[in-house]
């Protein structure tokens, strides 16, 4: 199949599969690898799709392409509702779920499908700025300007029509409803400072879930696995370490 993957660690150890989110792409998850030793890890490039059942499905089909019968999915942001909707309908796959700085909802449709409509007309450069903004807080764009610049470019590098089309499913997406189907151990990660999805979007998705836990960074924005990459990567490693190797 299609998609850009890069599949690290010893064969043994318990798989952890990382999506990228909306404009990045496996390089959203760099900070935290050398935190993550223990784990075999599957990092991915999202494709473009204008519905998350797609995204989904693009997901079993590439562990099914690499015999990964069961793993652990942490998501952040688009990637969280990859993996929300992975769980719900692919639930004896999956072992154990991270969703970070994600929502059940991303808010009314209509915002998503101009942003659609501008991308498709003029690229990401117009709106990279804002996206930025949201992405990190002030006073880490400050202190860390080479990583902003990197993130930047990812964003601008991706290809308009990918970004446009998981805008739309993004619009579509709405799954309050379906949390109560998710079984696997579910950590929730929030980050104090993210306005793209506030903690109470965090709030919602761990009271639906039966068990999930909720833990919140604080001095992070929505890109919180790069603000503070080390906590973050702690708060995976302790929530999926525990699974068993056959």
């Amino acid at each position: 199949m299609n998609l850009r993957y890069v599949l690290d660690g010893p064969s043994p150890a318990p798989v952890l599969v990382l999506p990228s989110s909306l404009g990045t792409s496996i390089d959203l998850w760099e900070a935290n690898l050398s935190h993550w030793p223990s784990f075999r890890v599957l990092r991915y490039d999202q494709p473009g799709h204008d519905s998350i059942d797609g995204l989904g499905q693009d997901l079993l089909r590439l562990l099914d392409v690499l015999e990964l019968e069961r793993v652990s999915v942490c998501g952040l942001s688009l990637g969280g509702a990859t993996a929300m909707w992975f769980a719900a309908n692919a639930g004896e796959r999956l072992e154990r779920l991270v969703l970070a700085c994600t929502s059940a909802t991303f808010g009314e449709p209509r915002p998503w499908f101009e942003r659609a409509a501008l991308v498709r007309t003029g690229g990401l450069e117009p709106i990279a700025d804002s996206i930025l903004a949201n992405w990190f807080t002030a006073s880490f764009a400050v202190a860390n300007s080479e990583t902003v610049a990197r993130f930047r470019a990812l964003l601008t590098d991706t290809p308009p029509e990918r970004y446009a089309r998981c805008c739309d499913a993004i619009a579509r997406w709405d799954f309050a409803e379906q949390l109560a189907e998710i079984r696997a151990p579910t950590l929730v990660i929030a980050a104090a400072e993210d306005p793209s999805t506030p903690r109470e979007h965090a709030e919602l998705i761990a009271a639906r879930i039966d068990g999930a836990k909720l833990a919140v960074l604080p001095h992070a924005a929505h890109l919180a696995n790069v603000e503070q990459p080390e906590a973050f990567a702690a708060l995976v490693s302790e929530h999926v370490a525990s699974v068993e190797v056959a």
